[in-house]
């Protein structure tokens, strides 16, 4: 059994993202510029922002951090994002997710400039994604193919179950495993909670990719032998520790992970990948390599 080390291949694209930043800047040009919106103090947006604003510091980039506690208007918060829109200082920028109850998710997503809109999830963006042209690619899927991709994980006619259906993991991971392209070319099932038999779909699987939200869903006796797993998975859960929390994953990793050929742990697997990926997306957005 091979873990795949999220945290290690981050970090070698950080240090890949810094050496491009550091010749940009050698030739006069500006850093990349990334914003992100931070709405309230939910613990894991918290950490997660936290995070992203570090990883800019140690690509190169420059950050900007806007706050707004919890009952700022949708109004207050589209305005700012038109001037995101506008400012040509600002290469990429993204809204943390979730938002308060009364704020449209969509129609936040919606506002902001596809050519700005780094996470990968305005329908421009999506659109494009499906029929494998250009874009930003949402960042978690995006983090997992590159995973598969530095790991040699085959996935040409493997066949991959995909445990969860949402916007920003299940379907355009789904896509991206489809697509004409390496890693791609795999045969994809995506399960739900309708889904029928889903024990024997996931026990015929070659590919599980776990993104539910459901701590230790996947047992051993749904994974065959030699399965590779990608654990998308991050719900806090109690623990005897200081913080009285620890994160978990859909995978129930100690029975599953000794029948696998590969599997990502939780934390450290899937995790620093998204936020990689976004510094990824942030540099193309600055190079005007997607759009011009």
């Amino acid at each position: 059994m091979v873990l795949i080390d999220g945290k290690k291949v981050a970090a070698e694209i950080k240090s890949e993202i810094a050496a491009e930043v550091a010749e940009m800047t050698a030739r006069g040009e500006r850093a990349p510029h990334l914003a992100a919106i931070l709405v309230g103090h939910d613990g894991g947006s918290e950490t997660y922002v936290a995070h992203k604003v570090k990883a800019c510091g140690e690509c190169g980039f420059k950050s900007t951090l806007i706050r707004f506690e919890d009952d700022v208007t949708e109004a207050e918060l589209l305005q700012t994002i038109d001037s995101l829109n506008a400012d040509d200082s600002v290469d990429g920028f993204i809204v943390q997710l979730p938002l308060p109850k009364h704020i449209s998710e969509q129609k936040i997503i919606e506002a902001i400039d596809y050519r700005k809109d780094v996470d990968g999830f305005h329908p421009i963006n999506v659109g494009r994604m499906s029929i494998g042209l250009p874009c930003f690619k949402s960042a978690t899927p995006a983090g997992i193919i590159e995973l598969l991709d530095r790991y040699h994980i085959s996935t040409r006619g493997a066949d991959c179950v995909v445990l969860g259906r949402s916007n920003i993991v299940g379907k355009p991971v789904a896509t991206l495993l489809m697509q004409k392209a390496c890693p791609g070319d795999a045969t994809v099932t995506v399960c739900h909670s309708a889904t029928r038999n889903l024990k024997e779909k996931c026990a015929a699987a070659d590919i599980i990719i776990a993104a539910l939200g459901v701590p230790g869903f996947v047992t051993a006796d749904m994974v065959k032998e030699g399965a590779a797993i990608i654990d998308v998975g991050t719900t806090r859960v109690p623990a005897d520790n200081k913080n009285g929390w620890r994160l978990r994953g859909d995978v129930d990793f100690d029975n599953v992970a000794p029948k696998c050929s590969f599997i990502t742990p939780v934390p450290g697997g899937v995790g620093p990948m998204t936020i990689v990926s976004l510094m990824k997306n942030t540099l193309l957005a600055a190079k005007h390599s997607i759009y011009q």
